[in-house]
């Protein structure tokens, strides 16, 4: 694994927008608080979230040890699920709702009945010890375009001939044509995303995976979740032309649909398989127990000492306080939001929402640049990688993604 340098290409930015990324750039937090409050931000304040002034390389050897390590940490997440159900492990979770248990549990003894698609491994890794999990995004992962698509065609630019840890498009494609059987019949696969999202990164995520679906000849229709009605007439979800809902792709993570206003009729709704419902949410509702971060201190407590885990707790920090240092993560955060970094010797704090606090592994360091592996699966095989840089040891929303090539 190396870090390279490299011109842009001329024009880069309107490139990848016409490849599906429509936010090349991000703005500092300082510099969007001074929008918000109407004040008129310059051109050269904004910062590349994807960047093309390095490239990362890898060796095929390299990258085929990363796709067993996936695979392997994947099937660990699988058994982990299991027992979280056999074992009734559910509070852990923070899911403590009988109904949301119930649904839950269900749903993965009939996972072989629902779509599942993708998922996401966050992997500290510098090219010389083995690659740790730091955490797996399984149930509303982005970060998937730019990933498939844009890095794609700047390898086939830059690097004609050279290849790439990448067969994302073709396995979402077949992933979707192989579960399009699980689908109800008659009605078409919807994709919906909340409008919340000023940036534009669902919007884009769940329009490449609509393409995808598409691709694999399944009829879609479009929709926010905040378009989503109720008809209490029939009790159905419905679409804003009164349509019901069968089918519903949503990048909306399941804690938000179990808590909502519209909780309850998800809940009395949900379709779990064999038809029992009126409404099919994918990712289903067993994503809940990989999606949490709970599950890193489970996976430790089942695999002590696997040499891709991170000693995690769920009590506290432990030994780690005084040994190796800490990471509070809090058991549903996304882009690093609440994440507490605690240097060694420092003393325990026990926060009082629900945490997982694991053992502080800084991200590796090329060129001043913290650097983590995104690695994809797509349902149970490795199929990809994205690579995102930051400042500081918390990859959060102002991160920013070199693609790599295999040499």
């Amino acid at each position: 694994m190396e870090r390279r340098t490299i011109d842009p290409r001329p024009g880069w930015q309107q490139t990848v927008e016409e490849q599906g990324l429509i936010y090349p750039l991000t703005l500092p937090q300082a510099l969007e608080s001074a929008r918000a409050g109407g004040t008129p931000i310059p051109d050269d304040a904004w910062l590349p979230y994807w960047d093309e002034s390095a490239y990362y390389v890898f060796s095929l050897p390299e990258v085929e040890a990363l796709e067993e390590v996936v695979e392997e940490l994947h099937r660990m997440c699988l058994a982990a699920a299991d027992h979280i159900v056999t074992a009734h492990r559910f509070a852990d979770l923070g899911i403590t709702d009988p109904r949301v248990v119930e649904l839950v549990a269900d749903a993965w003894h009939r996972r072989a009945e629902l779509p599942s698609v993708y998922g996401r491994f966050d992997l500290r890794y510098d090219g010389t010890g083995p690659a740790k999990l730091l955490e797996y995004n399984a149930d509303t992962p982005t970060s998937l375009v730019e990933a498939a698509s844009p890095q794609w065609f700047w390898m086939e630019d830059r690097f004609p001939g050279a290849d790439q840890w990448n067969s994302l498009h073709e396995r979402l494609v077949a992933a979707w044509k192989k579960q399009a059987a699980l689908l109800p019949p008659g009605s078409p696969l919807y994709f919906a995303h909340s409008a919340a999202d000023e940036l534009g990164e669902d919007l884009m995520t769940v329009a490449y995976l609509k393409e995808t679906a598409e691709q694999a000849g399944l009829d879609t229709d479009w929709i926010s979740m905040e378009e989503i009605g109720w008809d209490s007439l029939s009790g159905r979800f419905v679409d804003n032309q009164l349509r019901f809902i069968r089918s519903c792709f949503k990048l909306y993570p399941w804690e938000w649909l179990t808590t909502d206003r519209f909780a309850d009729h998800v809940l009395d709704t949900l379709d779990n398989g064999g038809g029992t419902g009126t409404t099919l949410w994918i990712e289903p509702a067993w994503k809940m127990l990989l999606s949490n971060k709970a599950l890193l201190a489970i996976l430790w407590e089942l695999y002590p000492d696997h040499p891709n885990l991170l000693p995690a707790y769920l009590d506290g920090p432990r030994e780690l306080a005084t040994t190796k240092g800490y990471v509070a993560k809090p058991l549903l955060g996304r882009e690093g939001a609440g994440v507490t970094v605690h240097e060694p010797g420092a003393a325990p704090v026990v926060r009082e929402e629900p945490c997982c606090y694991q053992e502080l592994a800084p991200l590796p360091s090329f060129d001043g640049n913290r650097v983590v592996l995104g690695a994809w699966v797509v349902e149970d095989e490795s199929a990809g990688l994205g690579i995102r840089e930051s400042s500081g040891l918390i990859t959060d929303e102002y991160a920013r993604f070199l693609p790599h090539v295999i040499l």
